[in-house]
């Protein structure tokens, strides 16, 4: 368990690592006796800073909810990450060069609320209180090291918790629907880079159900007095592997009947 202090200065650390576009080390090698609990605790910590400096909540996001990458880290639950407004980039639109570290994309399908959503709730409660769902592009980026350069240690969940679930922004498709118009576990895409396939998916990837994801990010946020609110939009989890976008990148997400989004890393 983490002093404040330490808390604190793991916090300040990121926000300074954001700030200069430049990666620290990692917070597992640091304090070795890291817990999630510890990890989300800097991360709120960087919330109550952000929010103090006039930023606003817009969503937020789930992450590691595939099997796949569960795996890969060693773990067995998701992780979630806040959803700040100057993160929100136009569909179609240019992240400007030097926006972010390392940036990534992910594909998934976006909530969009209308009503709140607090504690452990159904699935049932979770599709009454959405207004719709969307397609959407995440894009991630990562403050902290991938891996450390000595030791060869790659991330830990801690690490990726601390750091706002690898948050960097969001990319709202505009087409809208009914979250019953659709069974969001065979809603997927095919994700081009360049013109080029490098990824396709389904939404049974998500928990084998997106509508899960939101189920599970609700009684997350319950455990920490969080709860989202309506309007916010919430990202329920990618169902492809993370696309490296270096500047001169376009990304194209193809959902076919559910509709496309696209971005441009200048």
């Amino acid at each position: 368990m983490l002093t404040q202090a330490e808390v604190d200065q793991a916090a300040q650390d990121l926000l300074q690592a954001e700030a200069d576009r430049r990666q620290i080390g990692l917070l597992s090698l640091r304090h070795p006796g890291i817990t999630l609990d510890d990890a989300y605790a800097i991360q709120s910590a960087q919330m109550a800073r952000k929010l103090a400096e006039g930023r606003k909540i817009i969503g937020w996001k789930i992450g590691l909810t595939s099997k796949v990458m569960q795996d890969a880290l060693g773990i067995d639950t998701p992780d979630s990450g806040v959803i700040y407004d100057d993160m929100d980039f136009a569909d179609g639109g240019t992240v400007p060069a030097g926006r972010f570290i390392q940036p990534r994309i992910e594909a998934e399908i976006a909530f969009v609320l209308k009503a709140p959503l607090k504690g452990p709730v159904t699935r049932e409660q979770v599709l009454a209180a959405t207004d719709y769902v969307a397609p959407a592009i995440e894009i991630l980026d990562t403050r902290i090291q991938r891996m450390d350069p000595a030791t060869g240690q790659p991330r830990r969940i801690f690490d990726t918790v601390a750091d706002n679930a690898a948050n960097g922004g969001i990319v709202l498709g505009s087409q809208r629907h009914a979250p019953e118009d659709f069974d969001l576990r065979w809603v997927g895409a095919i994700l081009t880079k360049n013109d080029q396939v490098v990824a396709t998916g389904l939404g049974a990837a998500v928990l084998n159900d997106p509508v899960m994801g939101i189920v599970w990010l609700s009684d997350r946020m319950g455990q920490y007095g969080q709860n989202m609110e309506a309007g916010q939009v919430v990202l329920a989890g990618s169902f492809v592997a993370p696309v490296e976008c270096p500047p001169g990148t376009d990304i194209h997400a193809d959902y076919g009947r559910f509709g496309s989004v696209s971005v441009r890393f200048a």
